[in-house]
């Protein structure tokens, strides 16, 4: 018997048990009204709870799936705010006092002093990057095809790899859990081609349309073999971006084949109160 057939049952125990001594109790019955109080005082409470914990529960799926990315979203800013400001700070603070004593020591130990100078600056450039990636700044400035091709640029500055960001239409009003999952989705994907794909092409395209906003990426990379459930292969990553697509109510399809590369196609439909929003910068 599950917990709620087991709460209605408790409450028809009581409903039960305050029927039967009120009759005994109109009836002339000994049973003293103290205990018919008592009665009626635990049919309440146990009303009270009942109707509590309904409302406790009672979350609409969308609400719940907002909730998580807002959590997810506002601990990303979290850690990239400490990075930026505390960590951040200690190295440039670091740097300086190296720039500092390079000047002064003898000319035999400078060599070492500019290679560590070199280091600390390396490694503060990426914990901004890092940051950067945690926390999109320009999503909200720039928007998203501007934030997209920053990140490309950043991401794959040093590699071998050609890409391009096709976007034919506006992205103005795009609503931000939409243009967060977009952004988030297409890290993960420009991440795993890095790591695994060894891909010389990349093709990132967006696209508004009535139903909502169209993300396609693809490369030539060597390909793989898709999962039904990536979660339980340990797939993180790609388990990530179709739980990202379907808490805003979209989906994502991957296809690929072990020498054929790789193409990701994404829909985040438009919300009700953001359609008619769409529709003009869509110009429909």
């Amino acid at each position: 018997m599950g917990l709620h057939q087991m709460r209605w049952l408790t409450v028809l125990l009581c409903l039960s048990s305050l029927l039967g001594n009120a009759l005994i109790f109109a009836h002339g019955g000994t049973v003293p009204a103290a205990l018919l109080v008592l009665n009626v005082a635990a049919m309440l409470s146990v009303w009270l709870q009942h109707r509590g914990a309904q409302k406790s529960i009672a979350f609409k799926p969308q609400e719940l799936a907002d909730r998580l990315l807002e959590v997810q979203e506002n601990e990303r800013h979290r850690l990239s705010r400490e990075l930026h400001d505390d960590i951040g700070q200690l190295l440039t603070a670091a740097m300086m006092q190296a720039d500092w004593l390079q000047r002064r020591l003898p000319n035999d130990l400078e060599e070492g002093f500019a290679t560590l100078r070199d280091t600390i600056d390396e490694t503060l450039t990426k914990v901004r990057d890092v940051s950067a990636i945690l926390n999109p700044r320009q999503l909200n400035s720039l928007g998203l095809e501007a934030s997209l091709r920053a990140h490309l640029l950043r991401t794959l500055e040093n590699t071998s790899v050609h890409w391009s960001l096709e976007c034919r239409q506006q992205m103005t009003g795009i609503p931000e859990e939409m243009a967060v999952a977009a952004f988030r989705i297409t890290q993960e994907a420009v991440t795993n081609l890095l790591r695994h794909a060894q891909a010389a092409n990349l093709l990132v395209r967006l696209q508004r349309a009535p139903e909502g906003l169209r993300l396609y990426i693809s490369d030539d990379g060597v390909g793989f073999t898709p999962v039904d459930d990536p979660a339980r292969h340990g797939l993180r990553g790609m388990s990530g971006m179709q739980e990202r697509a379907s808490l805003i109510g979209g989906w994502l399809k991957v296809t690929s084949q072990p020498g054929h590369g790789t193409q990701l196609e994404a829909l985040f439909p438009w919300a009700p109160r953001d359609l008619e929003r769409a529709n003009l910068g869509n110009g429909l």
